[in-house]
């Protein structure tokens, strides 16, 4: 209802202004109705400018530039954008092909991607040090609820010579297609998503704890068979290398949301 609102008042103001002028502002490429929300809450309407694109996913975590609706000049058509790191804000959304798309500032470093690199060198250390000096970041919200799930595209190298071009640009390909998922359960600290946290942060909840036993999820593999410590530690390994963590958000933590509120 809010962004119907939102777009009905902007299209209103939009239409009596090209109707008396006979011009109008005219969203570009990459910029989309939504809003900002600052850090003491206050919550501004107008249109947000995404930093990256499906090529870049991971740019909308590092910036977003608006401009509020009040301040929009519809004489010209550029307009003056504020940008905002992840440490300006509490968050943003955008309504992007009718959808919206909150984006919420976390502190989380994506040590993971920081020390998993295909290129060596200048070239991954390149990497290594995008990721590891990222503590703050706009993490897109994937799913609400008391376990709060996030979606983090690892950042690419942004250098590559000689043998190592054609492997950066396979691990950038990677990091586009592969995106951490990242949870919060009752605002806690935000951790990555993984077979084995799955089955814990779940553990309170009956309903979810009884299928898992049941082996109902698919996303979930049931094995009960005893390990040794070593044996445990690569079967976790080898699982969370393979498993399908957006199937396990739609399973298995959309079931906790919905039954263990």
């Amino acid at each position: 209802m809010k962004k119907l609102l939102l777009i009905a008042l902007l299209g209103i103001s939009a239409l009596s202004y090209a109707q008396e002028d006979n011009t109008d502002y005219e969203i570009r490429s990459g910029e989309k109705y939504g809003y900002i929300i600052e850090k003491n809450g206050k919550k501004t309407e107008g249109i947000v400018r995404l930093n990256g694109s499906d090529m870049s996913p991971w740019q909308n975590q590092k910036k977003v530039k608006f401009i509020a609706a009040t301040d929009i000049d519809k004489s010209k058509k550029r307009q003056k954008f504020k940008t905002y790191d992840a440490d300006d804000l509490k968050g943003y959304m955008a309504v992007d092909d009718n959808m919206e798309r909150f984006f919420e500032s976390i502190k989380y470093t994506n040590t993971k991607e920081g020390f998993n690199t295909a290129t060596t060198g200048l070239s991954g250390g390149i990497k290594a040090f995008n990721n590891l000096t990222k503590s703050e970041q706009f993490a897109e919200v994937v799913t609400d609820g008391k376990i709060k799930i996030y979606k983090l595209y690892g950042y690419p190298t942004t250098f590559s010579a000689g043998s190592q071009v054609a492997v950066a640009d396979e691990e950038t390909q990677r990091l586009r297609k592969s995106p951490s998922y990242i949870y919060s359960k009752k605002n806690g600290k935000p951790e990555e998503l993984t077979i084995a946290k799955a089955k814990t942060i779940v553990a309170d909840c009956p309903v979810v704890k009884g299928k898992i036993a049941a082996g109902d999820y698919g996303s979930l593999k049931n094995d009960t068979k005893k390990r040794s410590a070593l044996g445990k530690f690569i079967k976790n390994e080898i699982d969370n290398a393979m498993s399908d963590n957006l199937s396990i958000v739609n399973e298995v933590i959309y079931d906790y949301n919905q039954n263990c509120k």
